[in-house]
């Protein structure tokens, strides 16, 4: 079975940076939707801040963190706040990897943050936002699909910014 799970913020790195997409001395929700429409293609990426013409969800988050009053986090391969998961691996033989839970609440509820299974005993969390606290659980997964019973939780408070 799972045992214990840590959870660590990583802390960003901060600098000035143009995430003030439209350009009208604020980074706000306006911004945020920009970046968005960006990431999607309903508009073309004119975002300085993951690179030049760079839109990817990392460039939405960091128009969010500085939304938030946070500093924009701006260049190739910055890192944004982050949470670092690990856990001890299960004793159980037919372990075919893990996931991952996450909630906003002490005790959940949680929603399932890996899309699939996770093989190793390490996982970062780069959705969550500056100032927040969330919550973490972690479950080991057989081969015939069976889920064990969930980790002790782990939190995890990210910096702000």
């Amino acid at each position: 079975m799972v045992a214990i799970l840590l959870a660590t913020p990583i802390s960003a790195r901060a600098s000035s940076s143009p995430c003030d997409l439209n350009q009208d001395g604020t980074v706000n929700a306006t911004d945020v939707g920009l970046a968005i429409n960006m990431v999607v293609g309903s508009i073309p990426c004119v975002a300085d801040i993951d690179g030049a013409n760079v839109c990817n969800v990392a460039v939405v988050q960091r128009v969010v963190i500085a939304s938030k009053g946070g500093e924009c986090i701006t260049g190739a391969g910055a890192i944004p706040h982050a949470v670092s998961l690990n856990w001890n691996a299960s004793t159980s033989p037919l372990v075919a990897g893990y996931n991952v839970y996450r909630g906003t609440t002490s005790g959940g509820p949680y929603t399932k943050l890996s899309s699939s299974l996770i093989s190793g005993t390490t996982f970062a969390d780069k959705t969550v936002v500056a100032g927040k606290t969330y919550y973490y659980v972690c479950t080991a997964v057989d081969t015939t699909n069976n889920e064990s019973v969930d980790s002790n939780q782990a939190s995890a408070t990210v910096p702000s910014p």
